[in-house]
């Protein structure tokens, strides 16, 4: 177990210096759990510690990893899931805004949803997301103006713009969408769709549709590992 405990820790460290130069910060999304968790994991393979130590912390580890391992695999399946069908409504759930410029992960979103209603040009478009920390408008309306100028008719948008988390996208959403009736498609990135259709049965829909996005490679591993926590979260207090 030692050796596992250093090999994990220098791995770890290691990704939080690829991320920290990738993305120039050192604190980017959820990245400092690595940091922490590499040197926890060179803290015990350090440790002078009994070998009983070693061996509970094996049978804790392999737990661990089994709940771990179940968790993803169903978040990985959600990524690869595709909607060929033609909607009432999607929804693009919001994502940080800095100042007025659309990040990445929102773009790839906006994105995605440019892809479906160009093969569906019937179906409404839900942009949701309020206001939060260092944004200048709320990402509804930064959302609304990235799919106005790509072409996508003012009509054909419906701003939700007073949510400021997933759940609350998806329940203020349903001022515009039926739940229990119409098809609605939710547009997000592959990693957090699985998390978001959770969350959308739990707050009423009945006909949903995922519509997953790409994400950026280089941190699609944070975001795997952010959103097992975030599973749980969902499925042990709601």
């Amino acid at each position: 177990m030692k050796y596992y405990f250093l090999i994990m820790g220098c791995l770890c460290i290691l990704y939080y210096l690829v991320l920290a130069l990738y993305s120039r910060r050192l604190r980017s999304t959820f990245a400092v759990f690595w940091l922490i968790s590499g040197g926890a994991h060179l803290l015990l393979g350090c440790a002078p510690l009994p070998v009983y130590a070693y061996t509970m912390l094996g049978w804790i580890c392999g737990a661990c990893w089994i709940v771990f391992l179940s968790a993803e695999y169903k978040i990985i399946r959600g990524m690869y899931e595709r909607c060929d069908e033609e909607l009432d409504w999607i929804i693009v759930l919001g994502a940080q805004v800095r100042g007025r410029y659309i990040t990445n992960s929102l773009r790839r979103r906006l994105d995605r949803a440019l892809a479906y209603a160009g093969r569906f040009p019937g179906v409404k478009v839900i942009v949701s997301g309020g206001q939060g920390p260092g944004e200048a408008v709320t990402e509804a309306e930064a959302m609304a103006g990235y799919l106005l100028e790509k072409g996508v008719p003012r009509g054909q948008i419906f701003l939700e713009d007073k949510s400021a988390s997933t759940r609350e996208n998806l329940r203020f959403s349903r001022k515009y969408a039926d739940a229990e009736r119409d098809k609605v498609g939710i547009v997000t990135n592959d990693f957090h769709i699985y998390r978001s259709s959770l969350i959308a049965r739990q707050e009423g829909y009945r006909n949903i549709y995922l519509i997953p996005a790409d994400s950026n490679p280089v941190f699609q591993l944070n975001y795997l590992v952010r959103e097992f926590f975030g599973v749980i979260q969902v499925c042990l207090f709601h």
